[in-house]
């Protein structure tokens, strides 16, 4: 229980105070008087309840690693996915409740979104362009839409950068994150977060191999931070947008989810890094 000690003002006038620091009244007849500060009585109030984080696709290669970054954050942590339960076979992976289920049906998700408080969504995916568009846009439109009509208070999508020609080339893709993105900016004011980041490197589990992308990715990111003023070249400059870590990805997700002081919109992948440098609060 936290012990909260509150202090009431009581005003023995009607007066408002002005700029100059007198008291003023609307009767021209009364004398300005003092205001008397007194003691409340001290209060118990209990804790706040814990924060439950829906991490939608939490079985991927980004939303594991979101779910290991909320558990060690001290949250409670379910994820929802087509798949359901994570085969990776780690101690953290023990602590986050399972749900299986399809982002197409709205049922299975309301059923997930019992007691949440906040939500990250790492869904995605490549294919045809209209396969693309309902992974990327109409799947994640439903969520919005369910977290929004059960009260959810913050909501986080993991989008994509702009990479210049591959956005023509990907048009399904694309189009289904921006349709994304607007109606979370529209359902969330205040609480919808769109992260941005280009290339996601770090350690990937592909069956029982374990592909290091950082050792590529790593140098390519600390070359490209360097290199932001190419990032306004015509056509090409997109193609220039630095790699960035998962981890960075994921510290970043759960702070934005979790932080009411984090502001809302857009955060493209030179935010990224500059929050993931930032300490958690």
């Amino acid at each position: 229980m936290r012990t909260i000690v509150s202090r009431l003002i009581r005003f023995k006038s009607s007066n408002a105070r002005s700029r100059g620091g007198r008291y003023l009244s609307t009767d021209s007849n009364k004398i300005d008087e003092p205001f008397n500060v007194e003691e409340a009585e001290t209060v118990h109030v209990p804790p706040p309840p814990t924060e439950k984080l829906l991490v939608l696709g939490g079985n991927g290669f980004v939303g594991s690693h979101v779910c290991k970054e909320a558990l060690d954050r001290g949250l409670s942590v379910s994820s929802l996915s087509r798949s359901g339960k994570s085969s990776l076979q780690e101690p953290w992976a023990t602590r986050v409740t399972w749900h299986q289920g399809n982002l197409l049906s709205s049922d299975l998700l309301k059923d997930a979104l019992d007691g949440v408080t906040s939500v990250i969504s790492c869904v995605g995916g490549f294919g045809s362009n209209s396969y693309m568009y309902k992974i990327n846009g109409t799947a994640n439109i439903n969520a919005i839409r369910a977290a929004s009509e059960k009260g959810v208070k913050r909501f986080v999508y993991i989008s994509a950068a702009d990479f210049g020609l591959a956005n023509y080339l990907l048009s399904g893709y694309y189009e289904g994150k921006r349709a994304a993105e607007t109606e979370l900016l529209t359902r969330f004011t205040y609480g919808g977060i769109i992260l941005r980041p280009g290339f996601i490197y770090g350690t990937r589990n592909v069956g029982n191999m374990k592909i290091p992308l950082g050792v590529f990715g790593s140098p390519m990111e600390m070359v490209l931070q360097q290199a932001k003023p190419l990032n306004q070249l015509p056509l090409v400059g997109p193609l220039f947008t630095p790699p960035v870590n998962v981890e960075s990805v994921a510290k970043v997700s759960v702070r934005a989810a979790t932080d009411p002081v984090f502001p809302p919109g857009i955060v493209d992948v030179h935010g990224i890094q500059r929050y993931s440098q930032q300490k958690s609060r």
